[in-house]
């Protein structure tokens, strides 16, 4: 049975403070003629990338250990957290671990990723940033090269939106 959960968020890309709002996704990331899949979540406070998670396979247990780790990083009591309507978003499992941490969900409208651009932005940057470049060798080459990406796109990357400070910096100014 899937749960599709309404569109709280409805396009309010704007927190006024830290775990207000988050948005999550999975993109895929070409290697070698196969796939990774990367799991993200996202304040929208700092834009700061709270929890990421890349995996072989794209799948419930990619999106439930994202948002555990997102879990185990900030207090996620009261957070509406926003995604699209993919089977990982609309499973049980899913709905049960974000009520078990009061946890509120929000989905995009069927097939509108407009509601989610903000979270489809960012998988932009970390593609033309960071994946289009260099040619990657191995599995674990690719892995390390998006684990550095994550820590300069947190620590290091200014941002206009947040008065040309890095997601972390605005976080803790």
């Amino acid at each position: 049975m899937n749960i599709v959960a309404s569109n709280v968020l409805n396009r309010d890309f704007v927190a006024t403070a830290a775990n207000q709002k988050w948005v999550t996704d999975i993109t895929y990331v070409p290697f070698q003629g196969t796939y990774l899949y990367l799991s993200a979540i996202k304040d929208l406070y700092n834009n700061e990338i709270i929890a990421y998670r890349i995996s072989r396979s794209n799948d419930l247990k990619l999106v439930i250990e994202t948002v555990k780790d997102a879990i185990k990083k900030r207090d996620a009591r009261g957070v509406l957290l926003h995604s699209d309507q993919g089977s990982q978003y609309t499973s049980r499992q899913y709905h049960q671990l974000l009520k078990a941490h009061h946890i509120i969900p929000s989905m995009s409208r069927r097939g509108n990723c407009l509601d989610n651009a903000c979270m489809e932005n960012f998988f932009g940057h970390l593609k033309s940033e960071m994946v289009d470049l260099p040619t990657f060798e191995t599995e674990e080459e690719m892995i390390e090269a998006i684990d550095q990406y994550m820590y300069f796109y947190n620590y290091e990357r200014c941002q206009k939106k947040l008065d040309y400070l890095s997601p972390v910096e605005y976080r803790i100014a």
